[in-house]
């Protein structure tokens, strides 16, 4: 099992001009480890990463979109999984930060954690690409040849709480976070 901060800082490196669509604390960390205007933070409702990063890299066709999604998170909207593989955007990397619990909202357990498989659910939607890491040194010398595949693509990352960040829901849930990144998205 890795640490999630750990597991962040191996993609640091390898984020420069691409969207990043994050949700709650694996959000809370990215930003505290890569802070960024074209990290979009306004998901807002558990769930929706993943649908709008979909909308972020069908409305960005040649820029590559990074959803850093938790499994709790995910579970609140399975269905975007078969919306995701049926558009087919090649710019489109999905992480799922699998801890088993829903983190931000006191550690209660998600349902089934012992039994749902992602990278299961992700190749039955018809996802052209799923990987795994549970390891560091794993995700280490497995992340670029992901990265270098086309999507959609989801990396399944096995993962424990890491060092603890701040949790700015103003800052998320603000006009101004969303104005920094629409200032982003259009000067680049």
């Amino acid at each position: 099992m890795m640490r999630r901060d750990r597991a962040l800082e191996v993609l640091k490196p390898r984020v420069d001009s691409q969207l990043v669509v994050a949700v709650y604390q694996t959000l809370f960390d990215w930003m505290a480890i890569h802070p960024r205007d074209l990290n979009y933070v306004a998901t807002g409702a558990m769930g929706q990463a993943s649908s709008h990063g979909l909308g972020l890299a069908l409305a960005n066709p040649g820029r590559e979109v990074l959803v850093f999604d938790g499994d709790g998170s995910l579970l609140m909207n399975l269905g975007s999984l078969v919306s995701i593989a049926n558009a087919a955007p090649a710019n489109f990397h999905h992480f799922v930060f699998v801890n088993g619990v829903y983190e931000v909202n006191g550690a209660h357990p998600i349902p089934a954690a012992d039994k749902v498989d992602f990278a299961m659910l992700a190749r039955g939607a018809g996802y052209r690409q799923v990987a795994e890491f549970s390891e560091l040194a794993q995700l280490e010398s497995g992340i670029d040849a992901f990265l270098d595949e086309p999507g959609p693509a989801l990396a399944v990352m096995q993962v424990e709480p890491g060092e603890s960040y701040p949790r700015d829901y103003a800052y998320i849930h603000s006009a101004a976070a969303r104005a920094r990144f629409r200032r982003a998205l259009a000067a680049s």
